[in-house]
């Protein structure tokens, strides 16, 4: 199976990075109990943080060098902001020694604001150039959908963000882009040969 990554992955952030909504269920102030890893408190000193395996999918599309984009309608964009200026996320697995990262710096882009979410994506395409087709969208919403009217594949996740619904959105990607995958196919089988030619010029030369 081809492990080739879309160019530009993106999350809405309500209950599919943390489970909850931040303009509602949040009573700001918010803050980070020292150097908490992964946990932030309101006023009424309830719990945010981000689902289990967000931080080693951000850790994997950030090796992989994708472009990583927060896409929120919600109506209260600067405390989305503040919350994701504050988390800290965990080092990557195998790098326990590591400092933990503020997990806005894993977002190269910030669209965070109401409305439609074809105007967050429109936005993106103008900021990255980047097609489409090479955007995948993970969100808990139906209607969200209509990404897709503009070349986006988008994925529901119902309990939020996890390794299974992180892997089936790629797989739907790569099913849709099979000439991509192709193209990667072809490049290697093409390296492939020029070695074998290679490999045989010399016997023959010997």
């Amino acid at each position: 199976m081809s492990s080739r990554l879309p160019k530009l992955v993106a999350f809405d952030l309500d209950y599919t990075l943390w489970d909850l909504w931040i303009d509602t269920h949040v009573n700001p102030p918010i803050r980070r109990v020292g150097n908490a890893i992964n946990e932030l408190r309101d006023r009424h000193n309830h719990k945010i943080a981000f689902y289990r395996d967000v931080p080693e999918v951000l850790h994997r599309l950030r090796e992989g060098g994708v472009t990583i984009a927060a896409c929120s309608r919600t109506h209260a964009p600067d405390l989305a902001r503040k919350a994701l200026g504050l988390l800290l996320v965990p080092p990557a697995a195998g790098h326990k020694d590591a400092a933990p990262t503020p997990a806005v710096q894993f977002f190269d882009q910030l669209e965070i604001y109401p409305g439609s979410k074809i105007k967050h994506f429109k936005e993106l395409h103008k900021k990255t150039g980047l097609p489409y087709s090479e955007m995948l969208f993970f969100d808990d919403e139906h209607r969200n959908r209509e990404v897709e009217s503009l070349g986006v594949t988008f994925c529901l996740v119902s309990s939020g963000v996890d390794d299974r619904s992180f892997e089936r959105g790629l797989a739907e990607w790569r099913k849709r882009h099979p000439v991509e995958v192709a193209e990667d196919a072809s490049a290697s089988a093409a390296a492939d040969e020029d070695e074998d030619e290679g490999w045989t010029m010399n016997v023959h030369d010997s």
